[in-house]
């Protein structure tokens, strides 16, 4: 097996090889990309392909920079002869847009998913944003592994959070916060969220009788601009649960979100190693390489 790099994921490409270490031939790779002065991108892959499983890391947070050169490199691989091309997206871009909400949109997570599914023979991802798709198969294709989070995050806040109460911002984390608390035996709510745009929503907290003293965890799968944790943040306080933890499954926040966070009255965020980030404590790599090992296997 070769994993092959696209530009920026050198370190997940290794962490890969570095678990899958027990299967052998099994490298790791950069593949290069020159970004000519019209804006068109060149990639190379300098490994040797010719017969073997190719699996391209690459997260996909800030996919339209990252989709075609992605697409390039699975067909370069697929022309020099590997037998077969995977891709380890750890984070999967573009599920969101799962229904048309105004006349005329399109429906991005559909054509996302045929630009992908033509491309490569497997995916190998980390809790999609799942909402009205009930799983990968309906839309994408090719054959696909989600790797759940939650055994990760709930084996950190066992060992790290004494009394911990696990908390949803909003009704779509409710599948997250459930098997998380259920791993790490705590309770939990899920908060009523009303958005009235991207960047202004309120939260209602229905409290459980046994949450005093205990931490507040809030639990979401994708933290982007963080003005839904800050409602919920501010929720927690109002009813006097104290600062709460939050840990998120995939990091979309700058810099200037994560302060605003921090400002709010969140104690500390964290995140999963999907999407390199300051903040990434809990890693899934070890997860993702058994995910791949065992996808290229079914070839």
């Amino acid at each position: 097996m070769l994993i092959l790099a696209m530009p920026g994921n050198t370190a997940l490409a290794n962490e890969l090889a570095t678990h899958m270490a027990m299967r052998p031939g099994t490298a790791a790779a950069d593949v290069m990309a020159h970004r000519f002065p019209d804006g068109e991108t060149l990639v190379r892959i300098d490994a040797p392909v010719q017969g073997r499983t190719v699996v391209l890391a690459c997260t996909l947070d800030h996919p339209d920079d990252k989709t075609l050169p992605l697409l390039f490199a699975a067909d370069a691989a697929r022309e020099l002869g590997a037998t077969q091309v995977g891709l380890v997206a750890p984070y999967l871009a573009y599920m969101r847009q799962d229904h048309r909400f105004h006349p005329g949109e399109a429906v991005s997570s559909r054509s996302f998913a045929r630009l992908l599914s033509a491309s490569f023979d497997f995916l190998v991802t980390v809790d999609p944003h799942l909402h009205r798709w009930r799983n990968l198969d309906e839309i994408y294709t090719l054959r696909s592994r989600v790797v759940p989070a939650a055994p990760a995050i709930a084996a950190w806040v066992r060992d790290n959070v004494a009394r911990p109460l696990l908390v949803g911002p909003d009704s779509e984390s409710a599948q997250w916060v459930a098997e998380v608390a259920r791993l790490a035996q705590a309770p939990w709510t899920v908060m009523a969220k009303t958005r009235r745009g991207d960047r202004d929503v309120s939260v209602v907290l229905d409290a459980p009788a046994d949450a005093a003293g205990r931490t507040p965890v809030l639990v979401d799968d994708i933290i982007s601009t963080g003005h839904t944790l800050i409602a919920a943040a501010q929720a927690l306080q109002e009813a006097g649960l104290g600062q709460p933890l939050c840990i998120g499954v995939h990091a979309l926040f700058d810099d200037a979100a994560h302060q605003r966070m921090r400002a709010a009255g969140i104690a500390r965020v964290l995140t999963c190693d999907c999407v390199a980030h300051a903040t990434n404590a809990i890693a899934v790599a070890p997860s993702l390489a058994a995910a791949v090992a065992a996808m290229a296997g079914t070839g």
